[in-house]
């Protein structure tokens, strides 16, 4: 059965092929993705791996939490399933009465004359 990692700490400079082929030495990966920020394009310093066999994932861990790679010290354990993780505080409010960019009437801010 398939287990998903968590891989935390990772450089800037970690690809998802050199993720990839570290995790490789543990055991066959599925997948391997390096989180990005969506504006940017940087990475976000944490990623997920996917090993084929839960075997293979308790010795990627065993192997890699705690372990440098990329000059940067890991953290790697189970992925949590998203609905399991507790909702964060505070957050983005885009619109309503209560104050986010325009109040929801779709802007920010009136006419400019330049």
């Amino acid at each position: 059965m398939e287990k998903k990692l968590y891989v935390g700490g990772l450089s800037y400079d970690t690809t998802e092929a050199g993720l990839r082929d570290a995790f490789s030495q543990a055991g066959e990966v599925v997948s391997a993705a390096v989180i990005t920020d969506k504006m940017s394009g940087r990475s976000r310093g944490f990623g997920f791996v996917e090993m084929s066999t839960e075997e293979g994932a308790q010795k990627a861990i065993d192997m890699w939490n705690g372990k440098e790679l990329d000059g940067r010290t890991l953290v790697v354990n189970e992925a949590k399933p998203m609905a399991d993780r507790p909702r964060r505080p505070g957050g983005f409010d885009r619109g309503g009465s209560r104050g986010g960019f325009g109040g929801g009437r779709g802007g920010f801010g009136g006419r400019r004359d330049y």
